[in-house]
C-alpha cells in the first residue's frame, strides 16, 4: 500500500487518507519524476494543502519518491469529494531556477555542485571526481543544465535523483539490479519500435568567428545508409569544444532509435538504472536493455508497472 506524507513550509507533516488512484513515475533525470495521488477529500485538509511544499511517498517502509507539490485540486464526483495531489522529483529545483551565465576558467565537481546544487537544498553524494578548464554556463541555462553538462562534458555521464531526492554524481546506467523477463513471465502488453528518423549521420560545427569548421560523422548509421546532416553555428571555440558538440548531438539523437515498452501485473517492478534481460522466444526478442523509465500506478484495474527500455 502506498501512503503520502505531505510536509508544509512551516514544519508541519500530514498524511493523506487511503488512496483511491495514485500514479507515480521514476525517470532519475530528465524529465524528472513525477507523483499524482488521488484521495477523498477531508475538511482537515483545507488548511494543510495551500502550505504544502514537498512529499515523501512511502511503500513498505521505503520511500518510492520525495520531492515538491506542484498542485492540488479538489473535485466531486459519483465517488464523493476527492482532492488530488501532484509534484515532481527534487530534480524540479534544478530545473525551474536559472543560472546565471558564468566562465570557469578551472572548475571541479564541488565546484559545480556548490554553486548550482546545494543551495537549492538538495542533498549530494559524489561517486566519480571530475575537473575541467573553460567551461561556461550559458544565459538562460537551468542550473541542472549547468551541472548535467558539466559531468557530461569531463566526466561523460549525467548525474542522477534517488528516490529519495538525493543527487548521485556518478552514472545512472548499469547502477541497479538486472530484472529477468521470459516466456512464463505474465506480461500485460509489449511494445518494441525501432526508427531511423531523427538519428544524426553528421554533425557540422562552423566557428563564424575563426571561419573554421568541424565535421564528425557517425559512422555506424552512415554505413547503414542514414543520411541526416546537421549544421551547427558556435561562437568562438576549441577545436576539442567543436569535437565534443558533435559527438554529443549525435549520441543524443541516438537514444530513441530503439524503444521496448512492456507492462507488468505489479508496482515498483523496476526503476531507471536498472537492467531487463528479455528472452521471449515467442516475439524473437532478446537481449539486456536498460529501464529508461518506470511509470508504477493503482486505479481500478490494480497496480501494474509500465517501463520504457533502451540501450544507454
Amino acid at each position: 500500500m502506498l501512503t503520502v506524507i505531505l510536509e508544509t513550509y512551516d514544519g508541519e507533516r500530514y498524511q493523506l487518507p487511503m488512496l483511491v488512484e495514485w500514479d507515480l513515475t521514476h525517470t532519475g533525470s530528465v524529465p524528472c519524476d513525477s507523483m499524482a495521488v488521488t484521495c477523498l477529500y477531508d475538511q482537515g485538509m483545507s488548511d494543510v494543502l495551500p502550505r504544502a511544499t514537498r512529499f515523501a511517498a512511502r511503500s513498505g517502509g521505503a520511500t518510492m519518491l520525495r520531492g515538491v507539490v506542484d498542485a492540488y485540486e479538489i473535485s466531486f464526483s459519483p465517488q464523493g469529494m476527492l482532492v488530488t495531489v501532484e509534484g515532481r522529483g527534487m530534480a524540479a529545483l534544478l530545473l525551474d531556477n536559472e543560472s546565471e551565465a558564468i566562465t570557469y576558467g578551472r572548475a571541479s565537481l564541488a565546484d559545480i555542485l556548490q554553486n548550482h546544487v546545494t543551495p537549492y537544498g538538495v542533498s549530494t553524494e559524489v561517486r566519480r571526481e571530475v575537473s575541467g578548464r573553460n567551461y561556461a554556463v550559458v544565459s538562460g541555462s537551468s542550473q541542472w543544465k549547468a551541472l548535467r553538462g558539466f559531468t557530461h562534458r569531463y566526466g561523460g555521464f549525467e548525474p542522477y535523483f534517488t528516490r529519495e531526492g538525493g543527487l548521485v554524481a556518478g552514472p545512472l546506467w548499469g547502477s541497479g539490479r538486472t530484472l529477468r523477463i521470459n516466456d512464463e513471465t505474465p506480461l500485460l502488453s509489449l511494445r518494441k519500435r525501432e526508427q531511423r528518423y531523427g538519428v544524426i549521420s553528421e554533425m557540422l560545427i562552423q566557428d563564424k568567428v575563426q571561419g573554421v569548421s568541424h565535421s564528425v560523422v557517425n559512422e555506424d548509421f552512415a554505413a547503414q545508409g542514414g543520411r541526416r546532416r546537421h549544421v551547427l553555428y558556435m561562437p568562438r571555440s576549441t577545436a576539442g569544444q567543436r569535437r565534443y558538440t558533435g559527438e554529443y548531438q549525435i549520441a543524443q539523437s541516438e537514444l530513441e532509435r530503439l524503444e521496448i515498452s512492456l507492462e507488468l501485473p505489479l508496482a515498483f517492478a523496476a526503476s531507471p538504472g536498472d537492467r531487463v534481460s528479455l528472452s521471449l522466444s515467442r516475439l524473437g526478442l532478446s537481449g539486456t536493455y536498460d529501464v529508461v523509465s518506470a511509470r508504477s500506478r493503482m486505479d481500478g484495474s490494480g497496480e501494474r508497472t509500465e517501463m520504457t527500455l533502451s540501450v544507454r
